[in-house]
């Protein structure tokens, strides 16, 4: 696990707006020259309309001019105990912005881990191919 990462993500956590849920999420985003970007979860009282940390990352990496092949890797941490997964929206948007062996890794409040290649969260995705 990526200590620089883990410590990204976890410092953000605070900055989770979860009204409702009470819920944070925290993404770190590495890139291959580097650089960090965060994202956390933004809820909204129109619940569909809420953003969760993994697309926060991707979405303002795109937005300063970041693409796919700039991407390395992903890390997602929450306070729970246990692990939680990008949810289904966020893994197919991962799986169309970001490289398909990227690494994504999941780590729960006591730095427990487990790390998977983008393309093993969402198996047959649909991808610009199948267009």
């Amino acid at each position: 696990m990526d200590k620089t990462m883990h410590d990204a993500a976890k410092a953000a956590l605070k900055n989770a707006y979860v009204t409702y849920s009470n819920f944070p999420v925290s993404a770190a985003l590495k890139l291959k020259d580097g650089t960090i970007i965060t994202g956390v979860n933004i809820e909204n009282a129109s619940y569909g309309l809420t953003n969760c940390a993994e697309r926060t990352a991707l979405f303002t990496a795109y937005a300063r001019g970041y693409r796919k092949d700039d991407i390395d890797s992903i890390l997602v941490t929450t306070k729970q105990n246990h692990l939680v997964s990008p949810c289904g929206a966020c893994r197919q948007v991962m799986r169309e912005l970001m490289p398909e062996d990227a690494l994504v890794t999941m780590v729960d409040a006591s730095g427990n881990h487990k790390i998977v290649k983008n393309a093993e969260l969402l198996p047959l995705g649909f991808t610009k191919d199948d267009l």
